[in-house]
């Protein structure tokens, strides 16, 4: 999923050639390494915007003095206002991911952090990949019949060795429905949390059933 070719900036960048950057590349958001190649920050297009805008300029007329928990953040601005290189403009520390990471886990800190692109670093803290938005939609683009492949074979044959005839699975724009006999409640609940792992699902529908109520037991 991730991008593994990643342009990245040292801490002297100067603004001028990562604004090339983010233009050649068609990218919006650039992480900066230090010597280790490990992220220590992110200059976007955003902190660009507010180096061009000048923010240590005269406020405009009517213009409202921030709340405290914005105060910061507008002095934050000011500072980047008078950077020359990208250790002053990057936002840090930067947000990193895990290689091993899920689709959910990585796009669920892209929302609250309101982040487009995520640096994915291995265990030593290094650069190795980034991910970006874009990327995270790809998944729903994802063709009905390779989800179904690899429900039906992936999920429901080699993980819970249920045979291929036991379960019909149906896909449609990404909806999965799942319909007919287990022995065990406990297997249905498993082969559902399963399927809305898969890459490109979008929901799960259980239409199946069961000879034996389990459940309870798995669940204490």
């Amino acid at each position: 999923m991730m991008t593994t070719d990643v342009v990245r900036v040292q801490r002297g960048t100067f603004l001028k050639e990562i604004a090339q950057l983010l233009a050649e590349h068609h990218i919006s958001a650039v992480p900066v390494v230090d010597d280790d190649e490990r992220p220590v920050g992110v200059v976007s297009e955003a902190d660009l915007l507010r180096k061009l805008l000048g923010l240590t300029a005269v406020l405009p007329d009517g213009y409202e003095q921030p709340r405290v928990t914005e105060q910061r953040r507008v002095r934050d601005d000011m500072r980047k206002a008078d950077a020359t290189t990208a250790e002053g403009l990057m936002t840090g520390p930067a947000v990193v991911a895990r290689p091993g990471w899920t689709i959910v886990e990585a796009g669920w800190v892209m929302e609250v952090g309101r982040i487009k692109r995520l640096p994915v670093v291995d265990d030593d803290g290094r650069l190795v990949g980034v991910i970006s938005r874009s990327d995270l939609l790809q998944i729903f683009l994802r063709r009905d019949r390779a989800i179904r492949e690899e429900v039906l074979e992936g999920v429901l044959t080699r993980t819970l060795g249920l045979p291929p005839s036991a379960i019909t699975v149906d896909v449609a724009d990404g909806h999965v429905t799942l319909s007919g006999f287990v022995e065990r409640r406990s297997v249905i609940l498993i082969a559902v949390r399963l399927c809305r792992d898969v890459d490109g699902v979008v929901d799960v529908l259980d239409r199946l059933e069961y000879g034996i109520d389990d459940a309870q037991d798995t669940q204490q």
